[in-house]
């Protein structure tokens, strides 16, 4: 028995025993599973995070930290959409499922997947809205997804293999599609739902009820939106997402988004054309170009995460009103952390804190005590083996996460993990990102950039001296011992996760270096 099966039943044991007889025969019916997955849904954008910027009011995602818990260092194996996506899938690091990257990696659909084990123990099971996979979804009785990417407006979507047009604003046509399968599902049978949105990905496109929410108003700058880079290895500077070198029209709105009707167009153009008129005769440079860059990567971008927070909004409702609330397990996650102009970035991909740190927000009624904060380093790697748990449902032994039940209520093991292991592939396009791999501790990384045959670089970053991750460390004589202790546990990870050898090169994409 895999030691996360013993720590479930002594967590739920605890939490049976403090509860009264009559709950206890209602507790442990199996819970429904609601995982609603955003792409690209940064922390900083959700206001139960706390960000000093105070750039949005997400209500209903808080809804849901108030009445169950907010994980403050969950994190992602790969940060980047569709490895993320499979890592939540399989329980297992893109090395072993075989998913490295978003240019030319395809699921192997054959291989084990949680939403298989719980339909095969008896779960209805249904995915809506983006898989991203290349291959179709299986372990589902249900499928309607987004081919590839998707768009914003009046997108296609592939309903068990059957392509059709649907109109309307993407988030809100994956919310009505999932409210009507929970509707009409089979209500005999326990049920797994994953209501996967594509916002809030580039390019960022609001509906058209959101366009002007914020007034014109003026973000708030991180403190690093003009830094230069100038403390940090050469893989990290010379990179291609920032918003002084990389955006492209279409983000900002100067070229027109795809699939729009023509009514849809003169209202997205009554918004923009007069805005976009006084950039042009503005004719910025510099600093200013990037600040205007700023804040129209801000407007939209939020605009969608609100889209998003009403989804989830009209979700909790819905449990609410079919009665299903008190025994369900509701998720609300992103596939990683994303850049809001720190470091003047956007986009993803690094082991910095904020594209490797993704938000996690877990309501189980009478398992999570309400309001609760954890700030343990645990991982989108630990969800498969955690509704396994959750469902009374054996874990295989080689899922490479841990189940996060003892944690949900209130008993973190004693050994959980002290340290992650991170690895990122995908080179050299659309960002020219330098795969890289390290050791995560609560306040070091340990990182090696690398490609195949050329010189390799390596940084520490100390979180605990300088939080804004601006100096490497790596070479200051005071931080050699704390290099070598994590040189020896990013060995010790790459043992225990089975990737001692260096990847395939397909694994990072279909070019050459």
């Amino acid at each position: 028995m895999k030691r996360s099966t013993l720590a479930l039943v002594a967590a739920l044991q605890l939490v049976w025993s403090s509860v009264p007889e009559t709950v206890v025969a209602d507790e442990r019916q199996r819970p429904n599973i609601v995982f609603i997955f955003s792409d690209d849904l940064a922390w900083q954008a959700i206001s139960a995070y706390g960000d000093q910027r105070k750039l949005l009011d997400t209500p209903h995602m808080d809804r849901i930290a108030k009445e169950g818990m907010r994980f403050d260092r969950c994190l992602v194996p790969n940060s980047i959409c569709g490895p993320s996506r499979a890592i939540v899938l399989t329980g297992k690091y893109s090395h072993l499922n075989g998913f490295y990257n978003n240019v030319n990696s395809r699921f192997d659909g054959s291989q084990q997947t949680f939403p298989k084990l719980l339909q095969q123990a008896g779960y209805s099971t249904a995915l809506i809205g983006k898989w991203h996979l290349g291959s179709d979804p299986t372990g589902f009785d249900h499928w309607h997804i987004l081919p590839g990417q998707g768009i914003y407006y009046n997108p296609d979507m592939i309903k068990m293999g059957n392509k059709e047009k649907q109109p309307g604003y993407v988030t809100d046509i994956i919310t009505d599609m999932s409210i009507d399968w929970l509707k009409n599902r089979d209500k005999s049978k326990p049920f797994l739902l994953m209501c996967q949105h594509k916002a809030p990905h580039r390019e960022w496109s609001p509906a058209l009820r959101h366009l002007g929410w914020d007034n014109d108003g003026v973000y708030p700058e991180p403190e690093t939106l003009f830094d230069d880079l100038s403390g940090r290895a050469e893989a990290v500077r010379n990179h291609d997402m920032g918003l002084e070198r990389t955006i492209l029209d279409l983000d900002v709105k100067l070229a027109p988004v795809p699939g729009m009707t023509d009514e849809q167009r003169a209202e997205w153009n009554k918004y923009y054309e007069p805005r976009n008129a006084a950039y042009r005769e503005a004719n910025l440079s510099g600093r200013d170009l990037v600040r205007w860059r700023y804040n129209r990567y801000m407007h939209d971008y939020l605009g969608c995460v609100k889209g998003v927070d009403e989804s989830v909004g009209r979700l909790l409702d819905l449990l609410d009103q079919e009665n299903l609330s008190d025994n369900t397990i509701v998720i609300c996650a992103s596939d990683q952390g994303f850049y809001l102009g720190e470091h003047g970035w956007f986009d993803k991909r690094w082991i910095f804190e904020e594209s490797l740190r993704t938000p996690m927000l877990v309501r189980w009624p009478k398992v999570v005590q309400p309001g609760s904060v954890n700030s343990q380093m645990v991982s989108l790697i630990d969800v498969a083996e955690t509704l396994l748990e959750a469902a009374q449902v054996p874990v295989p032994d080689d899922m490479q996460g841990r189940s996060l039940v003892p944690i949900l209520s209130g008993q973190t093991p004693a050994d959980w993990r002290k340290s992650f292991y991170y690895h990122y592939y995908e080179y050299p396009v659309p960002h020219y990102v330098r795969p890289h791999y390290g050791v995560v501790t609560d306040r070091y990384k340990l990182v090696r950039y690398y490609l195949p045959g050329q010189e390799e670089e390596w940084e520490l970053l100390d979180r605990q001296q300088d939080p804004l991750e601006l100096k490497n460390f790596y070479t200051d004589p005071d931080s050699a011992q704390t290099v070598e202790e994590l040189r020896k546990e990013l060995d010790r990870l790459r043992v225990e996760f089975r990737e001692t050898e260096d990847p395939p090169r397909a694994a990072y994409g279909n070019r050459p270096f």
